[in-house]
Formats: structure tokens, sequence, C-alpha cells
């Protein structure tokens, strides 16, 4: 009985088929067959890439987004991957789409847009281990785009570009009464300063006019008699000349004129 020869490739295994019914499992390397009553099926172990195109997805709150998802799988039970389904990658990517489905639709686009990392992770944990079912293990999975359509981004950045504007907008008027304020404070400080130089100035003025009396009367206090009398004679005197055709003098005693001439001439010199 001729017998057939099968080589079983690195990282491959071989499932024997006898009349089309699988009997057992090989490993790689050189093999012997029944022709015409056998068969070897060479399975890869190795990991593969698979892409799943565009495909659109509706988040919570009703938009729409299309998204691009790669992820890399191998063969964990090659029997299993081979006869438990017809394609068992196509279900694979079936069951990868139903779940990213599942997770996307349950967040708000903006929430989705900006947790891709999240995504993954969950999208991830809900594949699990796919041994059992399709004799198959994921071992990366990543969302390459998660776009909203051209309607949506376009009332996007419309509305990034009126926050912006009204960003702006508030900045300018804080702005504005911030200068506003400050200048108010400063004028009000001048203000304040301005009444307290001018305070202090009269203040000053009347300690000085006060200082000026006081010295004054001390001195009007320690004068005598014959001093006051000389200065009536000649508070007459200065009378008797000014521009007056009559000048009035009363009978009693007249020395408190020239008191009162001295005290008028003293307060003068110290004007001066």
């Amino acid at each position: 009985m001729p017998f057939g020869i099968k080589v079983v490739p690195q990282n491959c295994q071989g499932l024997v088929e006898t009349f089309g019914k699988y009997k057992h499992t090989v490993e790689s390397g050189l093999h012997f067959y029944v022709p015409f009553m056998q068969g070897i099926r060479t399975v890869s172990l190795a990991m593969q890439p698979i892409e799943l195109p565009h495909y659109s997805i509706i988040t919570k709150d009703n938009a729409e987004v299309s998204t691009s998802v790669t992820l890399n799988y191998h063969v964990t039970d090659s029997k299993k991957y081979e006869y438990n389904n017809t394609d068992s990658v196509e279900s694979m990517a079936q069951l990868v789409r139903g779940h990213l489905r599942d997770i996307i639709g349950r967040m708000e686009l903006n929430d989705a847009l900006g947790s891709t990392a999240r995504i993954n992770a969950d999208l991830a944990e809900a594949i699990g281990d796919l041994t059992n079912t399709y004799g198959i293990n994921v071992d990366r999975i990543n969302i390459d785009e998660l776009l909203p359509t051209e309607e949506i981004q376009r009332a996007m950045d419309k509305q990034l570009t009126a926050d912006r504007e009204r960003i702006a907008a508030i900045a300018k008027a804080q702005g504005e009464a911030e200068s506003i304020r400050l200048t108010n404070e400063a004028q009000n400080n001048a203000l304040m300063a301005t009444a307290k130089a001018q305070a202090q100035a009269t203040k000053t003025k009347a300690d000085a006019e006060r200082y000026r009396i006081d010295t004054v009367q001390a001195g009007l206090t320690n004068a005598d008699d014959k001093y006051f009398k000389n200065q009536s004679i000649a508070a007459y005197s200065q009378l008797a000349q000014s521009k007056a055709n009559v000048v009035v003098v009363p009978n009693e005693d007249s020395s408190s004129y020239g008191q009162t001439a001295l005290l008028a001439q003293a307060l003068k010199d110290q004007a001066k």
C-alpha cells in the first residue's frame, strides 16, 4: 500500500482525517498517511493580524460614530478552530463588533471620543478567552479610529468656536472690569493722599499761628506800664498824622491804646 508524505511546518499543527473524519492531531514535522483514505489539514498556530473595517455605532445620545478596530489572534485549539465553526475568524470578528457596539452604545459621544483606552480595556475583558468557543485567543485589540460623522463634526466645530468666543468675551470683560477697578482705586488713593496732605498743612499752619500768638502774648505779659505809655504817645502821633480831620481822644487813661497799638504792631511784625 503506497503512503503519502506530509510535512507540517514549524508552529503549525496537522489534523489527520480518515474518510473526512477527524482522527488525531500531529505536530510539526514529517508525517505519513494513506492517500485517498486519509488527509492531513494544516492549521497555523502563529499570531495573525486582522482589521475590522469602518462600521457605524450609535452612542447613548443618538450620535453616529465610525470606528475601525485591529486585533491580533492565534489559534489555541486547532480542532475546535477547524471543526466547531465554519469560519471561526469571522465569528470572532462578529463577537468583537457586538461587544464594541454594546460598550460604546452605553456612553455619551464626548465620553466615547475621549475614552478609547478604557474602551479597549473593556472590550478585551468582554471578549475574554475564546478558546472554548472558537479555539482562538485574542492577544491584542485596539481601536484605531473613533470618528463622528461629518455633520456631527461640523456641529462640534461650531460649538467649539462658540465656546472659545464666549471664553474670550468673558476674559475681555473681566480684564476691563479689573482695569476700571484699579483706575478707581488709584484715583481714590490719590484723593485720600491729597486730602491728608491738605489736612496736615492746615494743622501745621494752625500750629504756627497758635505759636505766634502765644509768643506775642507772652512778650506783652512781661512789658511794664512805661512801655505801654510810650506806645500810646506814638499811637496818638500816628493818628494825628493820618488823613483823618478829627481825632477823638477819651478822657480816661489812654495807656490801653498804646498796648493795643503795640499788640497790633507785634502781630504785624510776626506776620512778616
